[in-house]
Formats: structure tokens, C-alpha cells, sequence
């Protein structure tokens, strides 16, 4: 009889260290569940940042485009001025 006592105790035991150790794991499943939703929430934010710094370096490229066309554009009427005054001279020089 006492060594049916001891098989039960024994299995008390190892029961007891089985609740404890699954109640740890509840603790420690709980603690990376909030781990996961809070680099959840960093991811999203990140994507958000990323998304909003990709659309401003979208509109700065479209606006350098702009500002090189402009240039550009100014650079040839300047030169399309500077050929008319040119020809404006030869023409005079010629009815002389």
C-alpha cells in the first residue's frame, strides 16, 4: 500500500510541475501575443511613414522635372533671342 501511495504522490508531483509549467507557458504565450501587436502596430506605422515619404520624394521629382523643363525653356528663348538679334545686325549691315 505504501508503495501505491508513493507511485501516487509521485504523480501529484510531476502533475503539479506540469500545471506550473504549462501556467509559465500561458505567461509566456501572453507576453509575445503583446510583443506581436505592438510590432504589429510599428510595422503598419513604418509603412505609413514609408508610404508618405515615397509620395513627397514622388511630388519632389515631378517638381524638378518641372523646374528643368522651365529652364531649359528659358535657355532657348534666350538663344532664339540672341540669333534674331544677330540676324537683325546682318540684315542692317547688309542694306548699308
Amino acid at each position: 500500500m505504501s508503495q501505491l501511495s508513493a507511485q501516487l504522490n509521485q504523480v501529484l508531483d510531476k502533475t503539479e510541475r506540469l500545471i506550473e509549467l504549462c501556467s509559465a507557458l500561458q505567461e509566456e504565450n501572453d507576453l509575445m501575443r503583446l510583443e506581436n501587436q505592438s510590432l504589429s502596430v510599428a510595422l503598419t506605422a513604418s509603412r505609413a511613414k514609408t508610404a508618405e515619404v515615397e509620395e513627397k520624394l514622388r511630388v519632389l521629382k515631378l517638381a524638378k522635372s518641372f523646374s528643368d523643363t522651365n529652364e531649359k525653356s528659358l535657355d532657348i528663348k534666350q538663344k532664339i533671342n540672341d540669333f534674331v538679334q544677330e540676324i537683325d545686325k546682318c540684315i542692317v549691315l547688309l542694306k548699308k
